[in-house]
């Protein structure tokens, strides 16, 4: 079937141009104004919406509003003729696709339709052929918890997505190896990986290495350069930190993102490019907005498919799991022939609060191998910070205070037993017989405090 459009418009004759356009491909329905259309959503299915932002009745806005309540996954396209930055932020905000400005080129109204169809299939295949389980890994992330598993199913469904991404996360949680994760799982995947930390870009060459630059554009340009975005033609632009960009680069990213072309610096003739962005920051983004340092329409341009990758301290029962990957892989780096981990390095393992996220954490497992003389990992062999008699992340008092008293009480119960249970299998080797007799407890009791905990048995032996 082809996809449905409906077209929303309280002139006429902007209705007819439309239905011609679409006529070759698209199945069309038209409304005079945001009540009849509102009646039309409410009763039938579409796979995008193209409306007026300013009619009669319902206007653009709340007919929006309206699609998304009942279809999220329905794109919706807005028309303004005041062009103003205020409404197509706003809509952007509220989950448009994207806006068109009046008047408009039929050829490019159709090109925004037709992604918009296409982000509309892929979301429906994905939708169908996705199952969520209880996957360890994705790619080369590993994590068996809750927030991981919850980030494999987004990231998953990304790579099915031909659309922008924004990874957010603290230093070291894997951002550039979920973009890698994404790119490779996509039907990209054939094409180039480019990836690009935006921080470590001198101020006055971000534009010339993102779009290139022409002879003689500036001193010392002898010849013509492509930019990053043509070297990663037909493939994906990992942007790193574009949080760092400064506000000239972040004018000209928008619209390669809003109108899919570059201009090379010293050149004004425009250049298509056929590319998918990812990109990735540490920093509240939101935050930047308001402080003025982080253009508000770039942000909503980015901020289609967000995915947050968790913190460590957040996800401790992937400590183990985590350190086991390591292990084996710079192990084999190595050419050394390791059997695990002595329980009382496993216990600092799982003890340390991993400021550094699993990239701390794969550091100290290198390090670790490198320097071991016997067949398992001794606590002496990690670095000196690691686990050193701490318990886990401290308890914020701060934190507490703002819970009621019983929930406060909860929290802190529950965060020292699974502590306890940490430190008691990792000490007796996961041997759940034993540590049963150590805490006084049936072995059926202990189970149930396992599973409650998400604890594994297995990642202690």
């Amino acid at each position: 079937m082809p996809p449905r459009v409906l077209v929303v418009d309280d002139k006429e004759n902007l209705r007819k141009l439309l239905g011609r356009i679409l006529a070759d491909g698209y199945a069309v329905d038209q409304a005079e104004d945001g009540a009849r259309a509102l009646s039309l959503v409410a009763t039938r299915s579409y796979d995008v919406v193209v409306t007026d932002i300013r009619m009669p009745g319902a206007d653009g806005f709340e007919l929006l509003a309206a699609v998304k309540a009942r279809s999220p996954d329905t794109e919706v396209v807005m028309m303004t003729g005041y062009a103003t930055v205020a409404d197509a932020v706003r809509a952007m905000k509220q989950g448009a696709f994207d806006y068109l400005e009046k008047p408009f080129d039929p050829d490019g109204a159709l090109g925004v339709v037709a992604r918009a169809a296409e982000r509309k299939r892929q979301s429906d295949a994905a939708r169908e052929q996705l199952e969520p389980g209880q996957a360890e890994a994705f790619h080369n992330l590993v994590g068996r918890s809750a927030p991981m598993r919850e980030a494999f199913v987004l990231l998953e469904k990304a790579a099915g997505l031909d659309i922008t991404v924004l990874l957010l996360g603290e230093t070291g949680t894997g951002k550039e190896l979920a973009a890698r994760a994404i790119h490779y799982h996509s039907s990209r995947r054939e094409r180039r990986f480019v990836p690009v930390n935006c921080g470590a870009l001198p101020a006055e060459l971000v534009e010339s290495e993102l779009f290139g630059h022409a002879r003689g554009a500036f001193t010392g340009a002898a010849a013509a350069k492509p930019g990053l975005f043509e070297e990663a033609e037909g493939g994906t632009l990992f942007l790193d930190e574009v949080g760092e960009l400064p506000p000239p680069a972040q004018v000209k990213l928008n619209r390669a993102l809003q109108e899919r072309e570059i201009r090379r610096v010293g050149d004004n003739l425009p250049m298509k490019v056929d590319v998918r962005v990812i990109a990735a920051t540490h920093r509240d983004l939101r935050e930047e907005v308001r402080a003025g340092r982080f253009r508000e329409d770039l942000f909503y341009r980015l901020h289609v498919f967000p995915v947050t990758l968790p913190p460590l301290r957040e996800r401790p029962d992937d400590v183990p799991l985590l350190a086991s990957h390591f292990l084996a892989k710079h192990a084999r780096a190595l050419r050394r022939e390791l059997a695990g981990f002595e329980p009382e390095a496993l216990q600092r393992l799982a003890a340390h609060a991993w400021p550094g996220n699993a990239r701390e954490l794969e550091n100290a497992v290198e390090r670790a191998v490198a320097v071991c003389e016997g067949e398992r990992i001794r606590p002496a062999d990690l670095p000196s910070e690691v686990g050193a008699g701490a318990a886990g992340p401290p308890l914020d008092p701060a934190a507490l205070a703002r819970l009621p008293y019983r929930e406060a009480v909860a929290e802190a119960r529950d965060r020292t037993s699974r502590d306890y249970l940490v430190a008691l299998l990792a000490e007796l080797g996961g041997n759940v017989t034993r540590a049963a007799e150590r805490a006084g407890l049936e072995r059926e009791s202990l189970h149930r405090l396992l599973r409650r905990y998400g604890i594994r048995s297995e990642d202690f032996k």
